[in-house]
């Protein structure tokens, strides 16, 4: 599940798709409605795979909370009551129990599943596959096998030779004595 390219804009309810980047900001498409806009460069705009919930240990990657509702509702939509309080506080202990109740407001949690249903109506969310989750393993393996290893190449120290530049010049230039 590549998360990405979909955003959430500030002040703007729902999900959207970068299609393009521009001199002044981004190009999105609505999830909801397929419109197409500008957002410029000044407006808060957070990619939903940097977004992550409060925990009691460490903070929960969303794409952790969407894999942890998806794999217990079996692929399915959450159906339950958006505006009951209680009730969302219930079912996202439920599919989250490590998550921080104290700091993880309701309406963030009613963000998630309204963002849940979203992206798997639009088959945006696939089931993490034990074999991905094993090939990450081994690739975050590696780099922190080469993170702790000692660098043993020495760098290669600069050569003094003078660059040539964008304007024409000559890479070297004669100077002449003149004797007197």
């Amino acid at each position: 599940m590549d998360l990405s390219s979909i955003i959430s804009v500030s002040g703007m309810s729902g999900l959207y798709k970068v299609v393009a980047q521009t001199r002044t900001g981004l190009l999105v498409e609505s999830m909801s409605d397929g419109k197409r806009f500008p957002v410029y460069s000044t407006t808060r705009v957070s990619a939903l795979e940097d977004i992550s919930i409060y925990g009691n240990q460490d903070d929960i990657p969303l794409k952790d909370v969407f894999a942890s509702i998806m794999k217990q509702l079996d692929g399915a939509a959450y159906e339950g009551d958006l505006s009951d309080t209680t009730a969302l506080k219930a079912a996202f202990g439920k599919f989250l129990p490590e998550y921080d109740a104290a700091r993880v407001y309701t309406s963030d949690i009613k963000k998630v599943f309204v963002w849940y249903n979203l992206l798997l109506e639009k088959n945006l969310l696939t089931a993490p596959d034990p074999e991905e989750k094993k090939e990450e393993k081994k690739e975050d393996k590696k780099k922190s096998e080469a993170a702790n290893k000692p660098a043993t190449a020495k760098a290669k120290p600069k050569s003094a030779a003078p660059k040539a530049s964008s304007k024409g010049m000559a890479k070297t230039q004669t100077v002449r004595k003149t004797g007197a």
